[in-house]
């Protein structure tokens, strides 16, 4: 390897080493859109709407507050709850809770978003089962958020994990027919 290349690879060692070293610092006064630009993150993987956040700087876990819960369509739609958490990281949010990801006509929770290296354009969101790969541009600003009609119905289509619930069949049934 010449010169120049040892160069740039300890340059992108340092830089890494430093990213993950040092805490991401903000303002108190910050809004949850520049928590997220502050760790690598799209401004618009929240919707607009949010009521109030609060991030923990030693640990990086996170709640924020909408209004009530709603979807936004992007590529594909994505379900807001009222209540989404998880921890923030550089570049990665994990433990996520409140937001589900449409796939056809099933909805999974996300359970994690990461952002590998900023300048491929892609993200990558963490359904338990897949990693659903997006354009990093469709995220560059909060989209709104509409209201969901029938809360009741969403649940209905919603995978809770990445197993299928099981059924106990009642193995009685039929068997003194003759």
């Amino acid at each position: 390897m010449n010169r120049v290349a040892h160069f740039a690879v300890l340059q992108l060692v340092l830089i890494a080493a430093a990213a993950i070293s040092f805490p991401v610092v903000f303002a108190e006064n910050d809004s949850i859109y520049e928590v997220l630009r502050a760790h690598a993150l799209p401004m618009g993987l929240l919707p607009k709407g949010v009521k109030e956040f609060s991030v923990d700087v030693e640990t990086g876990q996170f709640s924020v507050f909408l209004n009530q819960s709603c979807k936004a369509k992007y590529e594909s739609e994505l379900h807001y709850e009222a209540n989404i958490t998880g921890t923030i990281g550089y570049g990665s949010i994990g433990g996520l809770s409140g937001i589900s990801a449409q796939e056809l006509f099933l909805w999974f929770p996300v359970k994690g978003i990461r952002v590998d290296i900023p300048n491929s354009g892609l993200i990558y969101f963490d359904v338990g089962v897949v990693r659903k790969q997006y354009s990093l541009s469709l995220f560059e600003t909060p989209r709104d958020c509409v209201a969901v009609e029938n809360e009741a119905e969403f649940r209905g289509n919603k995978v809770q994990s990445s197993m299928l619930q099981f059924y106990e069949v009642d193995q009685s049934v039929g068997r003194n027919i003759v």
